[in-house]
């Protein structure tokens, strides 16, 4: 059995590989370790979650297994990620707690968890609570157990911090904003209202099943289509939990990840708010991003995937801006983690302030060629010991030259392996991608 913990948490289907059992003791295991050599008084915990129908009574799991541990619980309800991040901190609370499975389908959900200070936890201390999954422990009893309280500001408290980072007023912009019928159907629409834009909101009415379904960020074509129907300026899309943005421009074309990183970094740069004229990445953006930051003077560290590691970058080096292409935008001096919310609101205050549409400012960079395939239904725990796969790896790189690349990764939170090449010509990556894909069926299949 490998490690519980994937790139953002532990994820499974719920009532199968995500019990009420195991999240009562991943709760309790948390709190052990969480909570560890407060004195004085309870611990207290932020517990938040997206609207999934299991979200429920994984919530209610989760805040069982805390409160019987003698940590106090305040429940925020259904609000993005960002913002349970954000509320940790204010709350001034010892850690968080959101039930969320992100951009995946509504069968599945997740558990992750915040440090004090709404930080996502170190590898070292996720290891430390699985290790105690199977340890017994002591319960709390009498006036030790925790107690239980309801916060029903958050939603407040959150739009008003998100909307105090906006650099200019939205006025005069139309946009469509998609919600995915998930976690920022309340607090999206109204954040870019209150910011002075026209907002046409779609995905904004979550039932428990069709978060992410045919909408958001990873179906855009509704999106797009609604966009150019009301000749909106731009849309925003969200994930499942509001922690990823993407955008469409007024044609409806797709504004990507490692496009709107290029935007804010060079708006960023030009109104000295780049810290350290450096932008954090992980492995998976396109080169054409790194070239383009080149142009504007602007460093770039490369991450491994996923956006934890970008934040530890950040903070390490005291920069201010990273994120992936798939839409984790962190903007440390307003958030601890990516926030679909509070970068579509950044990014549309450049559009703003440069009188410019979104389709003129991605011409900051120019896309290489790239393809992403998924290869389901494989060992993902064979791929880095494979010979057969990583001798196909080293003919690609050989093919390719100095003028693409080739990334092999197993996925942080499904049973697949990504196959990733970029080259200068579209055939040729498209090819070459096929055949790492295949070799990757074979290998590990």
């Amino acid at each position: 059995m490998g490690r519980l913990f994937g790139t953002d948490g532990v994820r499974g289907v719920a009532g199968r590989d995500l019990t009420a059992t195991l999240a009562l003791e991943l709760s309790i295991a948390a709190a052990r370790v969480l909570a560890a050599g407060i004195e004085g008084r309870r611990p207290k915990a932020v517990v938040g979650r997206d609207p999934r129908a299991s979200g429920e009574f994984l919530e209610a799991a989760v805040v069982a297994g805390l409160a019987s541990t003698g940590v106090d619980v305040v429940r925020v309800g259904v609000l993005p990620t960002p913002a349970v991040a954000f509320l940790t901190g204010v709350l001034d609370a010892d850690f968080g707690v959101m039930l969320s499975a992100s951009h995946n389908p509504a069968p599945d959900n997740g558990i992750k968890f915040f440090a004090r200070g709404g930080h996502k936890l170190e590898d070292a201390l996720e290891d430390e609570i699985e290790g105690l999954l199977d340890v017994p422990s002591t319960p709390a009893v009498g006036t030790a157990v925790g107690r239980v309280t309801d916060a029903d500001d958050g939603a407040e408290r959150y739009i008003e911090h998100v909307l105090a980072s906006a650099p200019h007023s939205l006025a005069g912009l139309k946009v469509v904003v998609d919600c995915a019928h998930g976690a920022s159907s309340l607090v999206a629409p109204e954040v870019l209202r209150r910011a002075g834009a026209e907002v046409i909101a779609i995905g904004d009415e979550p039932d428990g099943h069709n978060i992410n379904d045919g909408c958001g960020s990873t179906h855009l074509e509704v999106l797009q289509e609604t966009v150019r129907l009301h000749g909106a300026d731009a849309g925003i899309a969200n994930d499942g939990d509001a922690d990823r943005c993407l955008a469409v421009d007024a044609g409806g074309n797709v504004v990507d990840g490692d496009h709107i990183l290029a935007i804010l970094a060079s708006e960023a740069k030009e109104e000295g708010r780049l810290a350290g004229d450096t932008l954090v990445v992980t492995v998976m953006s396109n080169l054409g991003l790194k070239l383009a930051m080149e142009r504007e003077g602007i460093a770039v560290v490369e991450t491994a995937v996923g956006d934890r590691y970008v934040l530890e970058e950040m903070r390490r080096g005291g920069f201010s801006l990273g994120g992936e292409q798939s839409g984790h935008v962190i903007l440390l001096d307003h958030a601890t983690t990516g926030d679909g919310v509070l970068t579509g609101l950044h990014l549309l205050a450049a559009m703003a302030h440069r009188k410019q549409g979104l389709a003129e400012l991605a011409k900051v960079m120019t896309r290489l060629p790239q393809v992403l395939i998924n290869v389901p239904d494989v060992d993902k725990a064979r791929a880095a010991d494979s010979e057969e796969l990583w001798e196909a790896v080293r003919e690609a790189e050989k093919e390719l030259g100095g003028t693409g690349r080739v990334l092999i990764r197993p996925s942080g939170t499904e049973p697949k392996v990504r196959v990733m090449v970029e080259a200068p010509e579209q055939a040729q990556a498209t090819a070459v991608a096929e055949r790492l894909a295949g070799v990757v069926r074979s290998a590990l299949g």
